[in-house]
This record gives structure tokens, sequence and C-alpha cells, in this order.
């Protein structure tokens, strides 16, 4: 295996660690609603990315679900 090979795999498997490091940690979650909401509900705007999060901390405090804190 050539140098440039390795060198490819090891961006490759960074970028899967960063990427399953985000979902892990709630990092995507916006991301994740707006591809949602562009799949099922296309005629409404979605909310903004401020409006999501506290929307999230809003319902997870009202709901809470396996936190520890």
């Amino acid at each position: 295996m050539s140098a440039a090979q390795v060198l490819s795999r090891a961006r490759h498997a960074v970028r899967e660690g960063v990427w399953l490091f985000k979902g892990v940690m709630g990092e995507n979650a916006y991301q994740v609603y707006l591809d949602h909401h562009g799949r099922t509900h296309s005629g409404d705007a979605p909310m903004n990315e401020r409006e999501f999060w506290r929307d999230r901390t809003d319902r997870q405090d009202a709901n809470p679900e396996g936190r520890c804190c």
C-alpha cells in the first residue's frame, strides 16, 4: 500500500470518527432536523438554528429521559 493510500484511509477514518462523535454529542441534530423538515414539511419554513436549540432544550427540560443531570 502506498503512502498516499495510507493517508487517504487515515483521513477517511478521522472524518468518520468526527461524524460519529458529533452524532453521539448531538451536534448534528439541527442538520438532521433540516433534512427531516425538508422531506416531510416542505411547505413550511423550518425553525432557524437558535429557535431549534431553544425548542430542543425546552423539550428536554419538560420531558427528561435518561439524562444524568
